[in-house]
Formats: structure tokens, C-alpha cells, sequence
């Protein structure tokens, strides 16, 4: 049995608040959204440009049995990875649009690091070489 990963799903406090976080910040694209009518939900499924991944953003009312309370803090091992071609560049750009700061860039077994936070407090890993590219 072969098993391929289709995508991540992440629960939201508000979706118009987290769709345009992910489509301003990070160039996602909406695929699909829809309403769930059986727990008064809607979730999206956002794509970046030439990526087959893709993300999914749940959102339920308060009351839901779906529902989860504010997000809690653990030890940020749970996140949601970009590769971005200049991972210091990607963080101040980010930061100066809206995102709270995470974990400044940083070297990590030869790859430069950096994470911010959504809206949520869900940690975003950037993650790209240790030099930048140059742009073609």
C-alpha cells in the first residue's frame, strides 16, 4: 500500500480574515469554498501557483461540536512550510504586510529558516538556501 499526501487542513477563527492572509501574504489561489449546512461551517481549499498541494481552511461557529477554542501554543512543531527563493527577504516582506513574527531567519542543517505567525498564531516556516537567487 503506497500512501500520497493531498493536502493539510487547519481549523480557522475567521475565514474571510485567514483566506486573505494566505492569498495576500503568500500568493495562494482559492480552488474551492464551500458551506457545510449540517454543522453551519464552510471550509476552502487554497493552492499556490504550480503547486499540486494544497490547503484547507475549516471554519466552524461557536457552539459546533466542530468547534475548537482559541488556538494553543505548544512547542510550534506544528506548522505549514513555504520554499521561497530568499528566505530573508520572504520574512521582512511578510512581517511589513501583516504577519506577527515568529523566529527570525536562521541556519539549520544547511538551509536558511525563518517562521511567522497567521492570524491564528499557527507557525509559517519559510524555508529556501542559504544564498538567495537571483532573479532570472
Amino acid at each position: 500500500m503506497r500512501f500520497r499526501l493531498a493536502y493539510v487542513g487547519i481549523q480557522v477563527r475567521d475565514l474571510p480574515r485567514s483566506l486573505a492572509f494566505y492569498q495576500d501574504l503568500f500568493g495562494m489561489q482559492l480552488a474551492r469554498r464551500e458551506r457545510v449546512p449540517e454543522t453551519g461551517g464552510e471550509w476552502a481549499e487554497l493552492r499556490s501557483p504550480g503547486s499540486r498541494w494544497i490547503l484547507e481552511l475549516n471554519w466552524y461557529p461557536e457552539g459546533s461540536e466542530f468547534f475548537c477554542g482559541p488556538y494553543r501554543n505548544g512547542d510550534e512543531l506544528d506548522h505549514i512550510a513555504f520554499e521561497c527563493e530568499d528566505v530573508q527577504r520572504a520574512y521582512r516582506e511578510l512581517l511589513a504586510r501583516g504577519a506577527a513574527a515568529g523566529h527570525a531567519p536562521f541556519v539549520e542543517g544547511g538551509t536558511l529558516l525563518a517562521f511567522v505567525q497567521d492570524p491564528d498564531g499557527i507557525w509559517i516556516e519559510l524555508t529556501g538556501p542559504m544564498e538567495a537567487r537571483s532573479d532570472p
